[in-house]
């Protein structure tokens, strides 16, 4: 596969509308953003206690070729008939994590009259939003309407994830240094709750074959636990700093954890092998180096093909790599990034900055090698130790276990 580094474009960028009056509990970063699995809307965690629910394409087409990079104001709503509107939710604390869950199965909408009020129906699109009081809210799509509210947490929700398999399963990493486990076709029942990290838990991330979770605490190892029995399988050991976010691939043969050390790494999750570090160096020697934390990553996230990352870090830059190759091939320019994720369908990166704004980046588009789409769907269901146990060449189980590129 051969990448010619093309610097990713700014698409477009949502600002928040008039500035909220100053108030105790209001804050303007964007510390969350996410797309939901099927592409059609975007969550934006504007700041100020609210949630936007964008229709997704924005409302400006993309144009690749002479687009000029646009701000729209993020009051107008999209135009068009029977088509859906962006919702405001606002949630009343501020808003850190947010997760869209999978796609209801079945399709087929049950009626609101046959649910008594106590018993809200999950059979919708629903949005998770993780609050500073430490509360949950579950909020449907498309109505915009409040569905539960799942308390438990002591501090800041920072970080949610739902089971991909679409049981409806949710975790959240909280500030008061545990997970929880949610189940919301029980009512937002809280069936589990992980303990062990001595510090905040920043992230959390479930592997898209539902078997692991893998959490950051702040602190230099990652923690990797069942979602079968909910117990810890092992702590991964390797980075000198803080670990602030982790990242499977589709796969979920590769974890990918990023650090205030400066460096991604890549590792087994089924041997906790380290496969690989991607070091974030300075593109230009900082003026004085009194500044330690210069290149201190916030977030990584995997392409939804799996053949690149994303990187945001201190050092003012996006940097895509490509998985294969250690120094990144492409850059972009941005401020007091906090967050970024890939567009389901690829071809765009949302960011997330400090100032509250959001940014779309043109992402790679890759045809994906058969080898790859081979790998992809062979490591979809074998663990690392059933591939090296088949009956195949060496260098064929070290392609399939990532081991050669």
């Amino acid at each position: 596969m051969s990448h010619v580094p093309e610097e990713p474009l700014l698409l477009a960028e949502l600002k928040p509308g008039r500035p909220h009056q100053f108030d105790w509990k209001s804050s303007c970063e964007t510390w969350s953003v996410a797309f939901s699995p099927d592409g059609s809307w975007f969550a934006w965690s504007q700041g100020h206690c609210i949630v936007k629910l964008i229709p997704w394409p924005l409302e400006e087409q993309f144009i690749p070729k002479g687009f000029e990079a646009k701000s729209r104001s993020s009051k107008n709503d999209t135009k068009g008939r029977g088509s859906p509107k962006e919702k405001t939710l606002d949630c009343g604390q501020i808003v850190w994590g947010l997760a869209f869950s999978p796609w209801p199965s079945p399709p087929s909408r049950k009626p609101w009259a046959r649910h008594p009020p106590q018993v809200p129906d999950v059979s919708c699109l629903i949005l998770a939003t993780g609050l500073n009081d430490g509360q949950i809210k579950i909020w449907e799509v498309q109505t915009g309407l409040l569905l539960l509210n799942l308390s438990g947490h002591q501090d800041v929700v920072r970080d949610l994830s739902f089971t991909p398999s679409g049981s409806l399963i949710l975790v959240s990493a909280s500030r008061d240094k545990t997970l929880r486990i949610w189940d919301l076709n029980k009512h937002g029942k809280q069936i589990q709750v992980l303990s062990g990290h001595l510090q905040w838990v920043y992230c959390c991330s479930i592997s898209p074959d539902c078997s692991m979770l893998c959490s950051a605490a702040g602190e230099k190892s990652v923690f990797l636990w069942s979602m079968r029995s909910y117990t810890l399988i092992r702590k991964l050991e390797g980075h000198e700093s803080s670990v602030v976010s982790c990242d499977f691939s589709p796969d979920s043969a590769l974890l990918v954890t990023a650090s205030y050390d400066t460096n991604v790494i890549m590792w087994d999750p089924y041997t906790g092998e380290r496969l690989r570090s991607l070091h974030h160096s300075q593109l230009e020697p900082a003026m004085d180096d009194s500044d330690v934390h210069i290149s201190s990553l916030r977030s990584v996230c995997f392409s939804p093909e799996g053949l690149y990352l994303a990187t945001v870090a201190d050092d003012r830059l996006l940097r895509i790599w490509a998985l294969e190759l250690k120094t990144p091939i492409a850059f972009a320019p941005m401020t007091n990034g906090l967050c970024c994720t890939f567009f389901p369908h690829g071809g765009v990166i949302a960011t997330g900055t400090r100032d509250g704004h959001v940014q779309f980046w043109t992402a790679p588009r890759v045809l994906s090698s058969l080898k790859h789409l081979c790998r992809k769907a062979l490591r979809s269901f074998l663990t690392t130790y059933q591939v090296l146990a088949l009956p195949i060449p060496k260098k064929m189980k070290e392609f399939l276990t990532y081991r050669t590129f």
